[in-house]
């Protein structure tokens, strides 16, 4: 159905500039760093709506205290209290933090700057107006698509969200080829996702499914399979993000939704908060393009696992939760930094378009969890927490989620394994206080998420497990009830009185 269009708008890295610009998990060079990046971008693409929605002193998102705004956001301590549905019920930029801008960076205000761009946008556009009217008398329906494509382009790479779904959804009501209705609504996707607008990328990628559903080829497929699997994870769904995700590794095309190194951060811990143990460990630990990696000493080997060259290792035979030993077959924390556009290519665009990135964090975190080297999973989470959750637009709302969910994947598993295990020991193997342990299970055993009970008078931690002729009964019971439930249905519809047999 050939090369995918719309597709070079919006740059979605200027989106995570400004999170990074308004986040107060940041530091104070990389806002200046994201501030220099996201000035450079509006002048390059003559972005004067998006300076306008950004940094107007009236109603701009990033502004603080610029003349007539509020100044709370500044003078507020600490960072924003986040509520769960603040970015569902009111789309932003901004909306995973809340909506509020904090930090000591700002972008400034200029009219003369955005009266500039904003007169380069209405040439642009008066060019293109012209182009559809010449095509329009004189040309055939290819060239006035051409023409409402390159609007609909222009309103995207400008940030003028609602001109830009209009041009769209115009466009794609007076187009037949299939492909390019996929084209045109993953362009959609990709605005909801730079405005953070989860309703409308919802209502995009079911769109876009039935469109591939109905004949869609194996690239879109594709393509749509890393937008989704990137929608779920913004919505806290990761066990559905998980296998979508992890599908993608080996088929990514999508590098204008994100670098393909953020796309290995995403499905390594969407696949380590949710998988059972036996997929965890063929999908994440031993997976080939995640051992690629994560746990590969040279770029020959990780070029070998990018190419299906190195065995994915003996896939997990057990489901109990014991301790293991590290293997060579495990993801190892051995490589510290990489830039995966090195892996086979020496062009210094491509160098410049993938960050680099410490994955050491990461790698050290599964293969704690997996092995059960209960001592270093919790620093290991902590800096994936501050290296990764914090820093991501799309993690930042749910990492407290994501730290509590794997806490208590850790304490189910070292649990699973005992059937009585003394609070002292199990503090001293996660390497914390007894009393901090104390509190941190409790929440999770009151809520019935870890079948235990605490006995802080014998200091032992008692497991309680449900037997298998216990389980086996009551299956047996609940299958009777139903059994004799349907045949004193089925009774009553065929008994005949005695006037009727006669």
């Amino acid at each position: 159905m050939g090369e995918p269009l719309y597709n070079h708008y919006p740059d979605l890295s200027l989106a995570q500039a400004v999170f990074t610009l308004a986040s107060p998990s940041t530091s104070s060079p990389n806002k200046r760093a994201a501030l220099t990046t996201l000035q450079d971008a509006i002048k390059e693409h003559k972005m004067a709506p998006l300076y306008h929605y950004l940094a107007h002193p009236l109603s701009g998102k990033l502004n603080s205290a610029g003349e007539g705004g509020t100044s709370s956001a500044k003078s507020s301590k600490g960072p924003p209290v986040l509520r769960r549905t603040s970015s569902i019920n009111s789309s932003s930029i901004i909306g995973v933090l809340g909506g509020i801008k904090t930090g000591d960076v700002d972008l400034p205000w200029d009219e003369h700057l955005y009266e500039e761009l904003k007169r380069e946008n209405d040439k642009e556009l008066e060019v293109i107006q012209k182009e559809e009217d010449e095509a329009v008398e004189s040309a055939g329906e290819t060239e006035i698509q051409s023409a409402r494509g390159k609007r609909a382009e222009l309103y995207t790479r400008i940030g003028d969200k609602d001109a830009a779904l209009a041009a769209y959804e115009a466009l794609l009501e007076k187009t037949g080829i299939l492909g390019t209705k996929i084209d045109i609504v993953l362009a959609i996707i990709r605005i909801g996702l730079f405005f953070d607008d989860k309703m409308l990328v919802k209502k995009s990628v079911d769109r876009a499914s039935t469109l591939v559903e109905s004949g869609g080829d194996w690239d879109r497929r594709n393509r749509l399979k890393a937008y989704t699997g990137l929608h779920y994870l913004t919505i806290r769904s990761y066990s559905a993000a998980s296998p979508l995700l992890l599908d993608s590794l080996s088929t990514f095309t999508s590098t204008e939704l994100c670098p393909y190194s953020s796309l290995v951060i995403y499905a390594v811990l969407a696949g380590s908060v949710s998988l059972p143990r036996r997929e965890f460990k063929s999908r994440v630990v031993d997976a080939p393009e995640v051992r690629a990696i994560l746990g590969s000493d040279s770029d020959s080997e990780r070029l070998a696992a990018l190419s299906g060259v190195v065995s994915s290792g003996p896939s997990a035979g057990d489901e109990e939760m014991q301790v293991d030993q590290p293997s060579a077959t495990s993801a190892t924390p051995n490589s510290t930094i990489v830039n995966l556009t090195t892996l086979g290519s020496s062009s210094s665009a491509a160098v410049k378009s993938e960050p680099m990135v410490d994955f050491k964090p990461l790698a050290s975190l599964i293969q704690s969890l997996y092995t059960g080297q209960y001592n270093t999973f919790f620093s290991a989470l902590a800096a994936v927490e501050t290296q990764f959750l914090s820093q991501d637009r799309y993690l930042y709302e749910h990492k407290g989620w994501f730290v509590r969910e794997m806490r208590l994947r850790a304490y189910a598993q070292l649990l699973q394994s005992y059937k009585v295990v003394s609070l002292e020991s199990m503090a001293s193997s996660f390497g914390v206080s007894v009393d901090w342990l104390d509190r941190d299970l409790a929440p999770f055993i009151a809520s019935q998420r870890l079948p235990c009970t605490i006995d802080r008078v014998k200091g032992v931690i008692e497991t309680q497990r449900a037997g298998d002729k216990n389980r086996q009964y009551n299956d047996v019971v609940k299958q009777g009830d139903q059994l004799i439930t349907k045949l004193q249905k089925y009774g009553q519809v065929v008994r005949l009185r005695g006037s009727e047999r006669g």
